[in-house]
């Protein structure tokens, strides 16, 4: 029988080495976090290999004394935690005492330091095998250098599952990026091989903020991006939310912050995820750059070695906060603002502007959440009472399928005196400015597809089926959560064959159906009759709507997950509601659309996460066609 015995200092601390180090940016994250925690605001980290062969990474924070450097790379020592109440309210990146002693049990560590305040400086070294620290005089200035040297040196099985220089200089770029982006008054500048990848300077204006944003993320994330900054229930979130037209295929643009510690949560993931759920396109992925600040005593950071988990200890709130405010963030982005940001993708954040307050746990939500810190009017919401109207302003003058003959003055754009809303055109710049709306005024339909709009800054093109499916969905919302969809019933029933099952999921979601404003009716095994219609639907082809909705409710299961997925269902039915392509719409009906799309929520996308909407200002026009050059 094996005898129990301690394990030895070396084999602890390589034990401990496979949670801590996976490879050389793991090193890196570690010792940045400490030189953060030092206080440090200059930062340079020089990486030879991808890291394998050297890190050095210098900073001029506190330093370390003489007497603390040779206990500093020996396991559970730190300066940053004393007693449990310093490991309930956790306040630095770094606690546990565990990342020196582990990097220097797998490679050949240098830490050479000067503490504020002493005019000597002091080099202590450690190599894995005998994990023994030499202590000698040195220069150094003001500061902490440490450089760390063929990393898996001593233990060829982890070293052989290392990648590629490439791959895994790429991971270490990635972890300085990450922190570069929680601390945007530290100076960072990263070098690869001699040669300089980024040199960031401090960042303390929302301009300078915003610079180091575009150089770590791309510029077109920044022309592309909404800012945010609420607080709410002791709780704020900041930064900036990418729009769901720009977004990606991969979840690699995504960087969230909790008191500055980047993590990734699932409990984050969840409420961004629901958020984007109603205008993102499907398998795509949302981007953002987010901070969430609260008290330290109600996140637990002490649940992974890596700290790359929290724990949160009221997590509800902390998702529904971030849902509610990423939600009413998008939602607020209208055509108003892009069309003065300079189009569809609002070029940049200039400024964080005040936005209405909303009440939420019993505090304000001082929302902000405007492109260009452009300050506008709130958008007048969608009323219930109006849902009816909507499909009458469409389809009134024209039934579904049927395409008026269309006279070649009707396409033109019309005069003042048509009473089309049109400005006049001998009016003064400034006076045609304040009467122009965003997305201007229709001038034509192209192919029965697209309506071609003039505004101030060019053309307008809009996707009439996909913006009109977003204000029938967004207006069907309101009217069932406010009042209930307004139900119609039919002059003549309406039967339909069907399956067994689909009749069984008709009788068993046969309130649901109420709800919508069906009335449905089983009169054999395999057939139903429809006797009541939503009265905003009444246009459109309702069996096989009604085939639509059993075919999302069979697949969703059971009544909770349904009512889960109500806005899903809604969008189905607003889907089959909207206009056509190929279907005829006269000069009103379509600035009547171009108008309910300015006052509408989320109008820039449709249900599926499509774009609208796009603009060509006349700078784009006249260098597609070489004017002025």
């Amino acid at each position: 029988m094996n005898r129990i015995s301690l394990l030895s200092p070396r084999l602890a601390n390589q034990i401990a080495a496979g949670e801590v180090v996976e490879r050389p940016a793991s090193v890196v994250k570690e010792l940045l976090e400490n030189s953060l925690d030092a206080g440090a605001d200059r930062i340079e980290v020089d990486v030879e290999q991808g890291g394998v062969k050297l890190i050095r990474i210098r900073d001029n924070g506190a330093g370390v004394l003489k007497e603390d450097l040779a206990l500093a790379l020996s396991r559970h020592a730190t300066s940053k935690i004393k007693d449990l109440d310093d490991l309930e309210a956790v306040a630095t990146l770094g606690f546990r005492g565990e990342a020196l002693a582990s990097i220097s049990s797998v490679s050949r560590l240098a830490m050479t330091s000067c503490a504020a305040g002493e005019s000597e400086s002091w080099q202590v070294r450690a190599e894995g095998r005998e994990m023994v620290p030499e202590l000698q005089p040195a220069a150094h200035p003001p500061g902490t250098t440490i450089e760390m040297r063929d990393l898996f040196f001593n233990t060829p099985a982890r070293r052989k599952f290392l990648r590629t220089e490439k791959t895994e200089f790429g991971h270490l770029e990635e972890v300085v990026k990450r922190l570069a982006l929680s601390r945007f008054d530290v100076a960072i500048s990263l070098r690869h091989n001699g040669r300089v990848i980024h040199q960031l300077r401090p960042a303390s204006s929302q301009a300078e903020l915003e610079r180091r944003v575009a150089s770590l993320c791309g510029p077109k994330f920044m022309e592309n991006a909404v800012a945010l900054d609420v607080e709410a229930a002791g709780l704020r979130l900041w930064g900036w939310v990418g729009l769901p037209t720009f977004s990606r295929s991969q979840a690699d643009l995504q960087y969230f912050f909790v008191n500055g510690r980047s993590i990734r949560d699932k409990l984050v993931a969840h409420a961004v995820r629901q958020a984007y759920r109603d205008v993102l396109y499907n398998g795509r992925h949302p981007t953002f750059v987010l901070f969430l600040e609260l008290n330290p005593a109600d996140v637990d950071v002490n649940v992974h070695p890596t700290k790359h988990e929290v724990r949160f200890r009221d997590g509800r709130l902390v998702h529904d906060f971030l849902f509610r405010t990423l939600h009413r963030g998008l939602a607020e982005v209208s055509p108003a603002d892009q069309v003065e940001a300079g189009g569809i993708s609002p070029p940049g954040l200039t400024q964080l502007d005040s936005g209405p307050a909303a009440a939420d746990q019993g505090s304000s939500l001082q929302q902000q959440a405007m492109p260009l810190g452009f300050s506008r009017p709130a958008a007048p919401q969608p009323t219930p009472g109006r849902v009816q109207e909507q499909i009458a302003a469409y389809g009134a003058l024209h039934p579904p399928g049927v395409a008026p003959n269309i006279e070649p003055a009707t396409v033109a754009v019309p005069p003042p005196s048509m009473g089309y809303g049109m400005p006049d055109p001998t009016a003064s710049s400034s006076e045609s400015a304040t009467e122009t709306p965003p997305l201007g005024y229709a001038v034509a339909q192209l192919h029965g597809i697209y309506i071609l709009s003039q505004n101030e800054q060019g053309l307008v093109v809009v996707d009439m089926h996909a913006a009109h499916e977003r204000v029938v969905y967004e207006r069907m919302k309101v009217s069932f959560a406010e009042e209930g969809i307004t139900s119609q019933p039919l002059l003549v029933p309406q039967s339909m064959a069907l399956s067994s099952q689909e009749a069984d999921c008709a009788e068993e979601f046969a309130e649901l159906f109420r709800q919508l404003g069906f009335e449905l009716a089983r009169m054999s095994e395999e057939s139903l009759v429809i006797r009541q219609v939503p009265a905003l639907l009444k246009q459109t082809d309702v069996e096989q709507l009604v085939r639509d909705v059993l075919a999302d409710l069979r697949v969703l299961g059971d009544s909770d997950r349904v009512q889960a997925e109500m806005n899903q269902i809604l969008a189905t039915m607003a889907c089959h509601g909207s206009v056509r392509a190929n279907r005829q719409l006269t000069l009103p009906e379509m600035n009547a659309l171009l108008r309910d799309m300015e006052r509408t929520e989320r109008s820039g996308q449709c249900n599926h996460g499509r774009p609208t909407w796009t603009q060509l200002d006349m700078d784009a026009l006249d260098k597609l066609f070489l004017r002025g050059q």
